[in-house]
């Protein structure tokens, strides 16, 4: 019935396309340039022909095409919210292109009598032009508005946008969710070319790789076209990089500044040049920008356990939760994030210009962590009862770093890597528009010659465990010591082990697209293709180093640094005490023999390893139809097909639990979607509107979960099992919205928003009841991916943008700019490890409430906006039940940023970022009971930006 359905809507378009046509004579094309005063392109400007009823809206580069216009004089109309209508006449020939250029100048916005003076094109109207132009459900945000807030990179500024919320990483924003749905459901594009990921475990896009300097303009697509990529469950978002102005630009900005948690300086400096031939037809332009943060992390965690081995009956028994292992973690840690693009096009005549964009980021992540760790606890009960009256276990303190060299600099260098190459084109042959590009991509991650070494302490001097002092009274806070301190003396501690390890994962992408756009009646026919190749591989190794003589034996006599700090940002309970300096580990010399026996540890590692390849063939046809004035239908099919081979490793053991070789292993996958589409926009007024969209989406499991293979960990007591069976999870999608747009620039909204998945995927959490899966695991964990059966989302949006010009004196220079996002989900087939369906679940990463506000005043000379970011808890990992389960807890984020014009050139800029010392936290099962808690401190900048503008 579905197939039929979707048929059915392939001969309407197809009826409505063919009918559409008319028979056009004596034509000509009208293409055209909209800049402002400055040079700087002006997108989402609505251009027509009123007198034909024929026109375009202006892309990022401000430009636009209309084909098939009849011959004759016409009056060409500008219109751009926030501006009065820009008119010019014009004369179409035939066989000609007539070529127009229009500039919009700064001045005054004219409002119920009132003079409102404006100082240039603000982002926040290229945006909202750009937004309320398209036909299809969007949030744009251009380079201007970036600017408005502290934001660093692409995550945290993408952050900003109604109904979306972000995972941080090290305090930063790094994997994006839209509308509730995990990152790996969504597609991130460069240019309309999918971004490759260097994660070796799923499809996540790294946010906080890209600088928000590098980026023109974002675009979500919450409601993506037939002539988008259709992985894109809960949306697409499109970074769109800078293009070579129109004249010579030259863009510049230098700062620095303090992380409150290391006391230690922040460096940051871009600049951007460009320019235009004399006769206007080649432009370039090369921008690069550097930051070097070195900051660190307080962090916390803890793993709940409320079973326990009774004394009566050696059965377990359900007690009151306690925590099996704990972590006092410190991490020191500097991020050198560089960025480079070049851009070139060239216009080979009036009909045909090609263009180059490149774009090359580069992080180097150096990082140094000291972990101290209470594990393997167990409860003591009183004698002859189940009642605990207190706990026992093990202590371990390791220090994690790298190589002294210039590189590693003893530290674990986390190397990431993103590249992206686009060579393209837009043509005009008659009536029939062509654009296409071919692009080149590639990410990878590389982790040499990271070093740990680990001292544990196991008994007291009377050879039992050691007691352990226990404080749960704020179990949000929880905090274990030894009961007794003289037990647990460093010269007590004895070496656990000594071990390197190499990663290394790579992503490439090869893409071509070809789009074909021809006039109809009263619209466009739209239709074309993509070919994607990918492969991905992750090689990693490991080795463990064993001491030839004596050396490591005292644990308190080797180098120590001692890392307690009253000033630990979860609280001063937290003792880290000392550990291995890191500069002695880097110092070390693994391979001499005499000093060390190095042995390779394939089970750490093989198990891991895997390469992948997969192919998407995607065609496409779209009709946009204008039914009448007010009412414009976008409908269309897109048809992906899929290919996937996938290698990896069956790590095998013999009897005795020892390495008995490994087994690669191939699987093939493959599948078609067929994915229809239809859009509404009806417009009340010229600035009020409501769009409905009905849309089918699709996304592809982690390559990863898809690879054929087994990995024990036999010290977690866990077995990691791959599934090559998993079908990718489907969305039919409903969006409903409506919009007021103001004149002063700015826009009232609300919509609806329902998704029905099917086949959505998750870990399922059983245990092993024999050796079946390799020599004495019987009891261990499994945990393998699998699609569930269905679930929905339903949604509301509201945002808010308004100058508000209404008030007297200064008080019309404040803005305000809030969205809120409500989010409620359900899902069927979540099963917990008895094999029973939990009916107590959302679908994970759907966080119920999310709310982004900001005050802002802006007057000639200064202004100064504070911005609040928050995001409601929600299920991130589902464990083997309720209990288990983790949970993202919510997190509020408060920033304040302020810009002083010392001319129309420079400006002054300070930043204060995460005012409140927002944490990353984790909690499991019950908001008070913490998994994680990693706290940041807060971040202060200071700089200039200059920008010189010459047409």
């Amino acid at each position: 019935m579905k197939q039929l359905n979707t048929l059915r809507l392939f001969l309407f378009i197809a009826v409505l396309s063919l009918t559409a046509f008319q028979t056009f004579s004596q034509t000509g094309t009208i293409q055209g340039l909209i800049t402002d005063e400055n040079g700087i392109y002006v997108p989402g400007a609505s251009v027509s022909l009123e007198a034909i009823k024929k026109g375009d809206v202006t892309n990022f580069d401000g430009k636009f095409t209309i084909v098939a216009v009849p011959v004759g004089t016409y009056t060409l109309k500008v219109t751009y919210l926030g501006y009065k209508d820009v008119e010019q006449s014009i004369i179409v020939k035939q066989n000609q292109t007539t070529k127009v250029s229009l500039q919009l100048k700064s001045g005054g916005i004219e409002l119920n009598e009132i003079q409102i003076k404006t100082y240039a094109l603000s982002g926040q109207s290229k945006a909202l032009n750009k937004q309320k132009n398209n036909i299809n459900i969007t949030n744009v945000v251009s380079t201007d508005q970036i600017g408005k807030f502290p934001d660093a990179n692409i995550g945290d500024a993408v952050k900003r946008i109604p109904g979306i919320t972000m995972q941080v990483d090290q305090g930063e924003a790094r994997n994006i969710i839209i509308r509730g749905l995990s990152p790996q459901l969504n597609s991130v594009t460069l240019n309309g070319s999918r971004i490759p990921s260097a994660e070796g475990d799923n499809r996540n896009i790294q946010m906080d790789l890209i600088p928000s300097d590098m980026i023109q303009s974002i675009q979500v697509n919450k409601a993506v076209t037939p002539d988008m990529e259709a992985d894109a469950l809960g949306g697409s978002v499109n970074l769109i990089t800078r293009t070579a102005p129109q004249g010579f630009r030259l863009s510049a900005t230098a700062g620095s500044g303090l992380n409150t948690i290391t006391d230690k300086r922040i460096l940051n400096g871009s600049f951007l040049v460009g320019n235009r031939s004399k006769n206007k037809k080649f432009g370039w332009m090369i921008s690069a920008t550097v930051n070097d943060n070195d900051f660190g992390s307080d962090n916390v965690e803890a793993e709940w356990i409320d079973q326990a081995v009774s004394p009566l009956t050696g059965n377990d028994i359900t007690v009151s939760p306690y925590i099996a292992e704990s972590d006092i973690r410190t991490y020191l840690v500097q991020r050198v994030r560089r960025s480079f693009s070049a851009n070139l096009d060239y216009q080979i005549n009036d009909n045909n210009n090609i263009y180059l964009k490149t774009m090359y980021n580069w992080r180097d992540d150096r990082e140094n962590r000291y972990r101290l760790r209470y594990r393997s606890i167990e409860p003591i009960f009183t004698s002859g009862t189940d009642q605990i009256i207190g706990y026992q276990g093990e202590i371990r303190r390791q220090t994690k770093g790298g190589l002294n060299n210039d590189r590693n600099k003893n530290t674990r260098l986390e190397d990431q890597r993103m590249q992206n190459y686009t060579l393209g084109g837009k043509h005009v042959f008659g009536k029939l528009e062509f654009d296409w590009f071919g692009s080149l991509a590639a990410a990878s991650e590389e982790r040499l010659n990271e070093r740990y070494i680990e001292y544990e302490l196991k008994e007291n001097p009377a050879g039992d465990p050691i007691r352990l002092q226990v404080n749960l009274n704020n179990t949000r806070f929880p905090v274990i010591n030894p009961s007794v301190a003289t037990d647990a003396t460093l010269s007590r501690y004895s070496l656990k082990e000594i071990t390197e390890e190499n990663q290394f994962t790579e992503e490439n992408d090869v893409n071509f697209v070809a789009n074909f756009k021809l006039p109809t009646k009263k619209g466009s026919l739209k239709f074309g293709g993509r070919i994607r190749t990918k492969s991905k591989d992750r090689n990693n190794d490991f080795f463990e180093l064993a001491p030839t003589n004596a050396t490591f034996d005292d644990f308190s006599a080797l180098p120590l640094i001692d890392k307690t700090d009253t000033n630990f940002l979860a609280g001063s309970s937290y003792a880290a005490g000392q550990y291995v300096d890191p500069a002695f580990l880097g110092d070390l010399n693994f391979n001499d023999a005499s000093l060390f026996d190095k042995e390779s540890v394939v089970d750490e590692f093989l198990g891991g390893n895997y390469d992948a390849k997969e192919d998407v063939f995607a065609g496409y046809v779209m009709v946009t139809h204008k039914l009448n004035d007010k009412l414009t239908l976008l409908g269309g099919l897109r048809l992906e097909t899929t290919k996937i081979v996938t290698t990896g490793n069956i790590v095998n053991y013999d009897v005795n639990g020892d390495f008995d070789g490994v087994t690669s292993t191939t699987e093939n996958n493959s599948y078609t979607n067929i994915l229809p589409g239809l859009h509404l926009k009806y417009d009340f007024t010229k600035n009020s509107s409501v769009r409905f969209a009905w849309t089918n989406t699709i996304a592809r499991p982690n390559y990863i979960d898809l690879v054929p293979f087994r990995n024990i960990i036999r010290e977690d007591a866990e077995i990691e099992i791959g599934n090559p069976d998993l079908n990718p999870t489907t969305s039919m999608n409903f969006d409903l919205l409506g919009e007021q747009y103001f004149k002063n620039v700015g826009i009232l909204s609300g919509g609806i928003f329902y998704k029905k998945i099917d086949n959505f995927i998750y870990p399922l959490v059983s245990q092993t009841t024999d050796d079946s899966l390799g020599a004495n695991t019987t009891g261990f964990d499994t945990k393998r991916p699998v699609n569930g059966d269905d679930a929905s989302i339903f949604g509301l949006e509201f945002a808010l943008q308004r100058q508000l010009d209404f008030l007297p004196g200064f008080l019309k220079n404040f803005s305000l700019y809030v969205n809120y996002t409500y989010l409620t989900s359900s899902a069927n087939g979540i099963r917990n490890e008895d094999g029973d369906e939990r009916n107590d679940l959302d679908l994970p990463n759907t966080a119920p409430n999310m709310f982004n506000g900001s005050l802002g005043y802006t007057n000639k000379f200064f202004s100064g906006r504070l911005s609040a970011n928050f995001s409601d808890s929600y299920v991130d990992e589902i464990g083997g039940n309720a209990f288990e389960d983790r949970y993202y807890d919510k997190q509020f984020f408060l920033d304040f940023n302020t810009t002083f014009t010392i001319n129309k050139n420079l400006r002054i800029y300070a930043d204060v970022n995460n005012i409140t010392d927002q944490p990353l936290r984790y909690f499991q099962g019950v908001s008070d009971r913490t998994m994680q808690m990693e706290y940041y401190g807060r971040r202060i900048t200071l700089g200039l930006k200059y920008d010189l503008f010459k047409k």
